[in-house]
């Protein structure tokens, strides 16, 4: 069951957007928990598009599938007949279907492509590079079908990391300002309205370390300055307390009574030998260290003033099933 502080996690400004970004530093877990999210918000009939930006192929991996072609696919059903598609923007293609839509290059623009003149522009001006990305997730989340309405419920962007997508997600506004007509301003135009209204949304994944967490409230800070929405944490990986919370400091301290844990042994039909006691008394030390330094770190992240979600460490680690298992936790926890 779901109670009330969890539920309030997923905030009505969650429920509003329709362009989810995933961000958090690298090895926390973030194309993992994106995937996740695509699944949780495609339940009960709806569709999603999960979308990648980085040319990993991260999305393909996860969910044991070939390599994304530079075209939506459907990857997964969700609970309830829902589906979660994939794309992974390709910046060369991005760049030629840019050209065919806006100046009707479709074989001259092949042409470019073969003389290197794709390299060319995006080495020229660095920016086109994410605004080109922004463009094509900005026209899947504002495309609408035949019956006028939008093609995908909700789209899950599995952005780049926190060091960098501030950059990301603001080079569309320089771009706006220098590009002062023309199809480039009007498509920077469009990507910058998207991402500063109640149609976006930022998360942030973070494992509950000191550089993850130090990072993750930097890039709140830095969201916050440029008008970015943010929704919420999402901790990933989280230990799962073993020990009462009274335990915790006196395993931590090495202090936990030697009688008692015999005991305890012996009810578990274990022979308490002094080996088998040290050994246990050095994995309860471990264990309570790390879930002592983890409420510390959740302190910390408290101070942004952000909802919180939490979702285990899989034991299997990032396979499909683990990627249903935390869309199940997602769920509830709120997200609908």
């Amino acid at each position: 069951m779901t109670s009330d502080t969890e539920a309030e996690a997923w905030t009505s400004a969650c429920r509003r957007a329709r362009l989810h970004v995933i961000t958090g530093k690298g090895g926390t877990g973030k194309t993992t928990v994106a995937a996740a999210l695509a699944l949780a918000l495609a339940a009960n009939g709806r569709r999603v598009l999960l979308v990648e930006v980085e040319e990993r192929q991260g999305i393909a991996r996860l969910f044991d599938v070939p390599p994304l072609p530079y075209q939506e696919k459907k990857v997964a059903i969700a609970t309830g007949g829902g589906e979660v598609r994939a794309l992974a923007v390709d910046v060369e293609a991005a760049l030629l279907e840019y050209f065919e839509m806006f100046y009707n290059l479709g074989f001259a623009g092949r042409s470019l492509k073969k003389m290197g003149a794709v390299e060319f522009a995006t080495t020229l001006a660095p920016g086109l590079r994410d605004v080109l990305l922004t463009g094509k997730v900005k026209e899947t989340v504002t495309r609408r079908g035949s019956d006028s309405r939008p093609v995908y419920d909700e789209v899950v962007l599995d952005a780049p990391p926190t060091g960098r997508v501030v950059t990301f997600l603001g080079v569309t506004e320089a771009m706006s300002g220098l590009a002062k007509r023309g199809p480039i301003h009007s498509q920077a135009e469009g990507v910058v309205r998207l991402l500063h209204s109640p149609d976006t949304i930022v998360h942030l994944v973070t494992l509950l370390e000191d550089m993850p967490v130090t990072e993750t409230l930097e890039a709140i800070d830095q969201l916050r300055g440029k008008g970015l929405p943010v929704g919420t944490i999402i901790i990933n990986a989280a230990t799962q307390a073993k020990l009462p919370e009274p335990d915790l400091s006196a395993a931590a301290d090495r202090r936990l009574d030697p009688a008692q844990l015999a005991d305890g042994l012996r009810a578990a039909g274990l022979d308490p030998t002094p080996v088998l006691l040290d050994g246990l008394r050095e994995q309860a030390a471990e264990h309570a260290i790390r879930v002592l330094d983890e409420q510390l770190c959740r302190e910390q992240l408290a101070g942004a003033g952000l909802p919180m979600m939490e979702l285990p460490q899989l034991v299997e680690g990032g396979d499909l099933g683990g990627v249903y298992e935390l869309a199940d936790r997602l769920t509830e926890q709120g997200v609908s």
